[in-house]
């Protein structure tokens, strides 16, 4: 990137491993800040370099590379006390420090805004654990699975007749993640205006439960408990889900009246738009499997290829990929979300990595490896 980036000039000190702490602070590392990752030598650095399968040399691994390009590297024991005292000096440089540890960890390696405060007034102290600081289950360890289960997310995945079912990718970690990048800034922002910091908290349950969004307002309210349906369907909107075409699958999402009139149109009925069993969202609802009987009778006599020319732009339907149909789809490549980086662990010597997903100007964000352990000590200390 040549252009200024938003986030230069801040530096971040992340006392963080594996995912959710490293992606959040990645996608701030993408926006221009200065990512200090705190990497304890004793026990070799971030868990995440010794991930399986796909590792590259000694202390490093393909896993590792997804979640820390564009940081730097910080060689420190923060129980020493050489350590610590590079580490404060270091606070009084910087605007904010991060951490992914469990919950009653921060207070007792003196990274949180009451002790660290005394050092650097403005310093912002952003904490992403299991289930926060300040409960009893402050010292719990916790995963992203477990959160998709306990915040019923695993309640409305899969098939009804099937067992609960976890999302296929940690989406909880990644919008906790998300979450504490966008809290860390706007704590920045107004340590910059008042010039005083503050501690910051984000809990992997507090996200999954809030993720669970209008089903939960349903509930909270109505007493209504949203289940799952058949083919992945919205609970309340029809056809939006799963239909099978001649050779695969297209995920539908007819989310307004003029769409569904679109399906029919392009799927040769258009008396289905007055058919007394089809005319509004309600009744289609009460008539969900006979939605997908008449669709699909359709549909199967063609190929997925052939109903996306169909729909493509005029309906909202996606065809239903795997992670190699997904990555080689020419339009990744339109919209560059995919770039190829110098790597000298890799065996060709290149690493490919997926782009950031902002755009600054209209320029994508992409660009960087993650760096080697302590591979920045002797700069950043000196």
């Amino acid at each position: 990137m040549t252009q200024h980036l938003p986030l230069s000039g801040i530096r971040i000190i992340a006392v963080e491993q594996y995912g959710a702490g490293p992606y959040g602070t990645q996608l701030l590392a993408d926006l221009g800040a200065e990512v200090i990752k705190i990497e304890n030598p004793g026990t070799g650095g971030d868990v995440s370099r010794f991930v399986s399968p796909h590792r590259i040399g000694e202390t490093d691994s393909q896993f590792f590379q997804t979640f820390n390009r564009n940081k730097k590297s910080l060689s420190l024991n923060l129980k020493e006390e050489e350590g610590r005292a590079a580490f404060e000096e270091l606070v009084k440089t910087a605007d904010a420090v991060s951490n992914n540890l469990r919950g009653d960890l921060p207070a007792k390696l003196g990274i949180d805004y009451p002790t660290l405060s005394k050092i650097n007034p403005k310093i912002v102290c952003a904490h992403l654990s299991a289930y926060g600081r300040d409960n009893s289950r402050a010292s719990w360890p916790g995963y992203d699975y477990l959160m998709q289960a306990e915040a019923g997310f695993c309640s409305v995945t899969g098939e009804p007749d099937g067992p609960p079912a976890r999302f296929g990718l940690s989406m909880v970690d990644f919008m906790t993640g998300s979450m504490m990048a966008t809290g860390l800034v706007a704590a920045v922002l107004g340590a910059h205006r008042t010039g005083k910091g503050c501690d910051v908290d984000v809990s992997l349950f507090d996200t999954a439960l809030h993720q669970v969004s209008y089903p939960a307002t349903w509930y909270l309210n109505a007493g209504h408990v949203t289940s799952r349906e058949p083919r992945g369907a919205h609970p309340a909107i029809v056809p939006s889900q799963l239909m099978q075409a001649g050779d695969g699958w297209i995920m539908f999402c007819c989310q307004t009246q003029k769409f569904w009139e679109r399906v029919a149109e392009r799927l040769g009925h258009p008396e289905w738009v007055s058919d007394p069993r089809f005319v509004t969202v309600e009744d289609r609802r009460e008539n969900r499997a006979v939605v997908q009987q008449v669709m699909e009778e359709v549909m199967k006599t063609n190929t997925v290829a052939h109903w996306m020319e169909e729909f493509a732009g005029y309906v909202p339907a996606a065809p239903v990929y795997d992670i190699a149909q997904a990555l080689d789809n020419p339009y990744v490549t339109e919209i560059d979300m995919v770039y190829e980086t110098e790597h000298e662990g890799m065996e060709n010597g290149k690493i490919r990595l997926l782009s950031s997903p902002y755009r600054i100007n209209g320029e994508r964000l992409k660009g960087g490896i993650a760096p080697e352990l302590g591979a920045d000590t002797d700069e950043v200390l000196g």
